[in-house]
């Protein structure tokens, strides 16, 4: 539990009266944007329009201050997985409004019935996984194959769900699989601080500030199936060494 300062009681009030009800407002108009844009325009650029704004105003109102780092490891034109350590809903924020790339997020099956925000992601070419069921998930990878060109990633927290102690948790393989299948390389993504802003199954919300590094790509041309244990373990060890000691 986090301690009780004076800014803790003094946050409670603006948490409430302000930025509960700006994230109701902002995110309904930044999600009825992204369905008619979607409708007009490549999803893409409904993204862009509605989901990176959404995100950092939402970041602006809580406040959280963002810093990135490895920018320069990103080439616009190049299609990626992207692998990155999960430890707040806030890590949502930063990904979708600071690194920088077009990319559809591999989630959860349930998150398409949430209000407004489930049907957005569905328009927006999201993909939504079914983890009760491993064929049909793996039938849904497959078919998602086809949007992950031109520049357009595809997003995985290979742990499955967020860390409630700050650990970096054991990756699952589907992040891994696909970037063998498809051929891409994995472009490995750390964020730190977000834990602090929002605890994973809490509401404990405060200010605060957070870090995005980039960390060069890693190829996996001629590596095949069997590799794909060492791969996750070598994304794994690049994701933990931009993070605490206590949290690697």
């Amino acid at each position: 539990m986090r301690k009780r300062t004076a800014l803790w009681w003094l946050y409670q009030p603006y948490k409430y009266l302000v930025f509960a009800p700006v994230v109701g407002v902002v995110t309904t108009v930044q999600a009825s944007l992204a369905l008619v844009l979607s409708l007009v325009t490549s999803t893409r650029a409904a993204s862009r329009l509605s989901a990176v704004p959404w995100a950092r105003i939402l970041a602006f109102m809580t406040p959280m201050r963002v810093r990135v780092e490895g920018r320069e490891h990103i080439d616009q034109q190049q299609s990626y997985v992207l692998v990155s350590n999960h430890q707040s809903q806030y890590d949502i924020f930063i990904l979708y409004g600071w690194l920088g790339v077009d990319f559809k997020w591999v989630m959860k099956q349930e998150l398409r019935s949430v209000p407004g925000i489930g049907v957005a992601c569905d328009r927006l070419g999201h993909i939504f996984i079914d983890r009760s069921n491993h064929a049909a998930a793996m039938a849904t990878l497959q078919e998602a194959k086809k949007r992950i060109v031109g520049g357009t990633s595809v997003m995985f927290f290979p742990e499955g769900t967020r860390s409630r102690s700050g650990r970096l948790m054991r990756f699952k393989k589907g992040a891994f699989r696909m970037a063998l299948d498809l051929g891409l390389p994995i472009l490995p993504l750390t964020v730190t601080g977000t834990r602090n802003v929002l605890p994973a199954g809490t509401s404990d919300l405060m200010p605060g500030s957070a870090r995005l590094i980039i960390h060069p790509p890693i190829p996996v041309e001629g590596l095949m199936v069997s590799d794909c244990s060492r791969l996750s373990n070598q994304v794994r060890d690049v994701i933990a060494s931009a993070l605490p000691s206590n949290q690697a």
